[in-house]
């Protein structure tokens, strides 16, 4: 199992690895947000928002844009969420699992943070499905402005691409990813120097830049304020991404780069299109490749649809690290995780999650059928995931950075102010596709909901038909049973119960192990658990002990690896003479009927497609004898 590289102290980092941290950065963080010019600025004008296509109001809605990635991206996100780290990892559930660490002794609250985080990590999978549907789409309708004959490929080719990004992800990303940065800061490029170019043909754009012009535009629109935010926050999608990336570059990287290259390029471009609409307001049909003379427009498409691409990668690797904290943090069952990188340790591909994304972001392209009608179901779950962002950081400047009330009460109120204006411009777009992120997200929620439930009703029926350790334990000492000279892993979810496979083994052969390990696997509300606190040990007497384990959930559960450790604990395992024993269950509803009898029943359905306990938890083929068991909830 690959270590994680425990983030370094930014001083001792060498600058060439900052600055390749930097450009990495670029290619993985950057990609969702740098490819919204794309089709930001048409939505914005789009006739449902009601905006006049003048230059007072080119100027107004583009300071609007510039002024909003400022207050979102720059203040919320760089100089405040990215400090919010989790021992260095960020995202949703990593601050959720944070914040809850500090409601010790306050379960209702911790409850409620949790379901936060994982409120937050169902609406990610919306924008799982939506950002590559529209990014590449918006791309590939280029198509009709490079050569209107071709307007009508636009969809099929999305199709093909979006089908072979899904296809390669089983090979890993490795090799592309040493690409991704500077294709990404090529993009940057290119969109800064179409801006320069149309800003120097029309200057009176740069009229933009004063607050007063986007406080003015607001104010101006009065009750249509909402439909112009639902298309303005298209332009900060992908802001989630700074925080959900920040154990694999650390905040440095990343502030840097969108600091000095990501935001300049973006204003400028924005600046740009504003200025080409002045200018030439029938641009407005496709005011990106509009801004490309005719002979770059091919180059120009090419390029889009790689940044395309690329952003849609971040997305999809996003999707996999997601579903396995939710799945280590018990709000999942267990899937296949394979691991593409021998040196990364968060190089994952998920077979059942690729498999989910493909079909949906199909749905979602063939469904909508083009970028304008993608636009009207994004930015809802974005949005509230950053809503939600918003609400813990302001609960941890409290209780863990000690800010004052006066002080935490206004950045919840401007947070709460900024997130909540956004948020109710996207809601009100719910009956024209905002539904459908939302009911991804509610669906999924439930999904964890009946998981979580019926783990906990599992463990409750394993406590309440087993037996005491203990006392087992102790009865073998009037009622000695014949040994063999091996050791015997039993993995349990109750340390405090007889397992059920150590029952059934007793029952079929008379005899047990000369070492015997009831062990418990823990999984930390942290993404990396230290080597020093990875396993306990208690001894139970005859031959038996108590093993705890504990992973942090970001971690690959290697057991055999982690036992390796017990010889430092004075209780050495010999792998070859070691056989794990692991009890399948087969689960019965307690009631055929009933309230509670069809969430049993969703859970015992879940349980069978769970990916098995030997090859999540790594143990050899070889040495894994499973023990089936009815247990009735």
């Amino acid at each position: 199992m690959a270590s994680h590289p425990q983030a370094a102290d930014p001083a001792s980092v060498p600058r060439a690895t900052q600055a390749a941290l930097t450009v990495a950065a670029l290619g993985v963080v950057y990609g969702d947000i740098g490819t919204s010019p794309l089709y930001t600025v048409k939505e914005v004008f789009a006739p449902a928002t009601g905006v006049p296509l003048d230059a007072l109001h080119l100027v107004g809605a583009v300071s609007v844009i510039v002024w909003t990635l400022l207050l979102v991206v720059s203040l919320k996100y760089v100089l405040l969420v990215l400090r919010a780290d989790h021992h260095g990892e960020g995202g949703a559930l990593a601050l959720a699992a944070r914040v809850a660490a500090l409601m010790d002794g306050r379960p209702a609250q911790r409850t409620a943070v949790l379901a936060l985080g994982v409120t937050a990590a169902t609406l990610f999978y919306g924008d799982s499905l939506i950002t590559p549907a529209i990014s590449v789409l918006g791309a590939m309708e280029g198509l009709a402005v490079a050569s209107p004959a071709l307007a009508h490929w636009a969809l099929p080719a999305t199709v093909l691409i979006l089908t072979g990004l899904f296809l390669v992800q089983r090979f890993g990303t490795a090799r592309v990813g040493t690409a991704f940065g500077p294709i990404i800061a090529l993009w940057f490029l290119t969109l800064a120097l179409t801006g320069i170019v149309q800003i120097v043909q029309t200057p009176a754009i740069l009229a933009a830049l004063n607050p007063l012009a986007a406080v003015g535009f607001l104010v101006d629109r009065g009750p249509g304020l909402l439909l112009v935010m639902g298309a303005i926050v298209l332009a900060v999608t992908g802001a989630e991404a700074l925080y959900a990336d920040l154990g694999h570059f650390g905040r440095k990287p990343i502030a840097r780069a969108w600091s000095f290259f990501v935001f300049p390029a973006l204003a400028v471009h924005y600046l740009g299109q504003g200025a080409l609409l002045m200018a030439d307001p029938a641009a407005l049909q496709n005011p990106f490749y509009r801004m490309f003379p005719a002979w770059a427009l091919w180059p120009a498409l090419g390029l889009a649809t790689l940044a395309a691409i690329i952003a849609s990668q971040a997305v999809i690797s996003g999707a996999y690290s997601v579903t396995r904290q939710a799945m280590q943090l018990g709000f999942l069952p267990r899937m296949t995780v394979r691991h593409t990188s021998a040196a990364a340790s968060g190089q994952i591909y998920m077979p059942a999650v690729n498999t989910a994304l493909l079909l949906g972001v199909l749905a979602a392209v063939l469904g909508f059928g083009s970028s304008s009608a993608l636009a009207a179901a994004y930015g809802i779950a974005v949005t509230l995931t950053m809503g939600i962002t918003g609400l813990l950081v302001a609960v941890l400047a409290r209780r863990a950075w000690r800010w004052p009330r006066p002080l935490v009460g206004l950045l919840l109120a401007g947070l709460l102010a900024l997130d909540g204006l956004m948020i109710a411009g996207c809601l009100i777009k719910f009956a024209d596709g905002g539904w459908f992120p939302l009911a991804l997200g509610g669906l999924l929620g439930l999904g964890m909901a009946l998981w979580a439930r019926g783990r906990q009703r599992l463990l409750a029926a394993l406590r309440r038909d087993g037996l005491a350790l203990d006392d087992f334990v102790a009865s073998l000492a009037a009622d000695p049973l014949p040994r063999i000279a091996r050791t015997a892993v039993y993995p349990s979810a109750d340390a405090q119960t007889v397992p059920q496979a150590l029952l059934h083994n007793l029952k079929h052969h008379q005899h047990l192990h000369a070492r015997n390990l009831v062990l418990t696997v823990r999984f930390a509300d942290t993404p990396w658990v230290p080597a020093g606190q990875r396993l306990s040990v208690q001894p139970l007497g005859q031959g038996f002990w108590r093993v705890g384990v504990a992973f942090g959930f970001m971690e690959v559960p290697d057991l055999p690896q982690a036992l390796d450790g017990l010889a430092a604990l004075g209780l050495p395992i010999e792998p070859a003479a070691t056989s794990y024993f692991l009890s399948r269950e087969t689960l019965l509803p307690q009631a055929a009927n009933g309230p509670s009898a069809w969430a049993d029943r969703a859970f015992a359905a879940m349980s069978r497609q769970a990916r098995g306990v030997a090859g999540f938890f790594c143990l050899p083929e070889g040495a894994v004898v499973e023990l089936g068991t009815r247990l009735r909830l």
